[in-house]
């Protein structure tokens, strides 16, 4: 008997496949930097981790502050994006802390979430898993329901003009009280329907995982999903992913790539079929005395289950997704066979039902097959 889900993805798959256009459907598996590029520009995307303060672009910050009656320390958006300097994870939050201060109406965070839910769905991305700050916002007196309410309105006005699904991750701050992490779920915790799990950001140092254990156990009472940033090359590093894997049951890990460094921790990942936000642009290389090694390249190699993600990229040079994963392939030697399974590892991991997933792989497996590769 046929497996049903095959059935529903081959059903699905063929008439995407017949609507192809004939150039695609006789292409060939890209063997240069054009052909290669087109091919990563087209492939049916999945992104989980993106922090949607992260994508505040420059002139829409300007946009902001003039209709908040808020003014900014820069003569221009140029001048503003030349001071996007940092060398190290503190440097770089202080920057992404700053920007926020634009964000203070239900209208502000529809805009952000939906301008960034436009690039996405522009560059192919069918399904996204969006990271948010709310103790950063509450501090500053936004209530809670402006936050989620604007970005749930353009989450629904963007799966129904621009076709792109999308969910709602609620982080906390690990670099401010556990105290604040808590104010901050309790009041987002009446509107868990908007949500679809939690997760762990900022800085890594002096705050490991099992500071949030109360707040992940409050959580998953809630029917929430959990995952955690385990950053690269901080402080503890492979012990936080050991905590983050067997004391707080996360079920996903991102960024993680010191990982590679233990080869219990990478089988014990692999057990329990953990997987992993890879973002290249910031965390791509793990320092292992001295040296740098591609957390991506080596993840890969080891058989973990790991998804390529844009991060913060408005504070990034504005790479999104397709950019992000032109680089990597260039720095990590993906060949297309590898471009594709990191697709079907995002969609095979996302929080979302059998049926949907299944739509989306069908998609993937067709694309896949209109450039002669096996999906």
């Amino acid at each position: 008997m046929h497996d049903r889900r095959q059935i529903i993805r081959a059903a699905i798959a063929a008439p995407l496949a017949c609507a192809l256009p004939g150039w695609a459907r006789a292409a060939t598996p890209p063997t240069d930097d054009v052909a290669m590029a087109r091919f990563i520009a087209g492939l049916p995307k999945a992104e989980f981790h993106v922090h949607l303060e992260g994508t505040l672009e420059a002139e829409m910050k300007f946009a902001l502050a003039k209709r908040n009656n808020l003014s900014l320390p820069y003569a221009d958006v140029e001048a503003m994006k030349r001071s996007y300097i940092y060398h190290d994870l503190p440097s770089f939050l202080k920057i992404y802390y700053d920007g926020m201060q634009v964000l203070l109406t239900e209208q502000d965070f529809y805009d952000l979430a939906y301008g960034y839910l436009s690039k996405a769905a522009s560059q192919n991305v069918l399904y996204a898993e969006m990271f948010f700050d709310p103790q950063e916002h509450l501090k500053r007196g936004v209530p809670i329901e402006a936050v989620i309410g604007g970005i749930t309105r353009a989450r629904a006005d963007a799966a129904k003009t621009l076709g792109i699904q999308s969910q709602l991750i609620l982080c906390f701050m690990r670099d401010l009280s556990a105290a604040s992490a808590m104010e901050a779920l309790d009041a987002a915790l009446p509107y868990k329907d908007k949500l679809v799990g939690v997760g762990l950001d900022s800085d890594e140092k002096g705050n490991p995982p099992e500071k949030f254990a109360e707040h992940f156990a409050k959580a998953r009472a809630a029917g929430l999903h959990v995952t955690m940033h385990c950053d690269v090359n901080q402080e503890n590093t492979l012990g936080n992913i050991r905590t983050a894997l067997v004391d707080l049951k996360a079920e996903r890990i991102d960024h993680g790539g010191n990982i590679v460094q233990s080869p219990e921790l990478v089988a014990l990942a692999k057990s329990l079929g953990i997987p992993f936000t890879v973002c290249p642009t910031f965390s791509g290389k793990v320092m292992d005395d001295g040296q740098p090694i591609n957390a991506l390249r080596e993840m890969l190699d080891a058989g973990l289950k790991v998804s390529v993600n844009s991060d913060d990229p408005a504070y990034m040079g504005s790479e999104y997704i397709t950019e992000v994963l032109v680089r990597a392939q260039k720095d990590s030697a993906l060949t297309p066979a590898e471009l594709v399974r990191i697709e079907r590892n995002a969609f095979e991991t996302a929080w979302i039902p059998a049926e949907q997933r299944d739509g989306y792989l069908a998609r993937l497996d067709a694309y896949a097959q209109s450039w002669d590769l096996t999906a």
